[in-house]
């Protein structure tokens, strides 16, 4: 459980200290290019969740958030597996959760500043951007979900040896 919460505390820190950065050399600047226009650091304050769809008040996101974030330590608790492979996902996701509910909780928005674009264009008549602007917090949830669903089957294997009680 020291691994699991030693790297949740890393991502944590190292969100927020990046979101410190973008509030003192971004928000002013606005915008600055790292690779053209595809890869540029640009400061943006986000009211809602994945992608900045809004869909609930913010009290309302802050409990979603805080409750998810409980039950994935409560969960990882009571799983009792220890293995690198299980709790480094779980390490991300929680890490990247709690990342953005202190912006929530202390700012009443998230902090983005990690512009990753594609293409920026009319398509079918409509401007689209194809990705949004985000954080470390987001980012480190993204890993840990890729994590879960591509390693599923070792992460959570069929046929445990026996005497092992793992919560699924």
């Amino acid at each position: 459980m020291k691994w699991f919460f030693t790297l949740a505390s890393i991502v944590v820190l190292f969100d927020q200290f990046t979101k410190k950065l973008a509030v003192m050399f971004l928000r002013e600047k606005g915008s600055i290019p790292i690779i053209g226009e595809w890869l540029k650091l640009t400061y943006a304050e986000n009211n809602g969740i994945a992608f900045g769809v809004e869909f609930a008040p913010q009290m309302v996101m802050i409990l979603l958030v805080g409750s998810i974030s409980l039950f994935i330590v409560l969960y990882v608790v009571k799983s009792g597996n220890r293995n690198t492979l299980f709790l480094l996902p779980f390490a991300l996701i929680f890490g990247g959760g709690i990342g953005n509910l202190i912006d929530r909780l202390t700012l009443g928005r998230v902090i983005d500043f990690i512009h990753f674009d594609l293409y920026q264009g009319f398509v079918m008549g409509s401007w689209v951007a194809l990705w949004p602007i985000f954080n470390i917090a987001d980012s480190a949830i993204t890993i840990g979900a890729c994590i879960l669903i591509l390693l599923h089957g070792r992460i959570f294997p069929e046929h445990l040896p026996s005497g092992e009680n793992h919560v699924r």
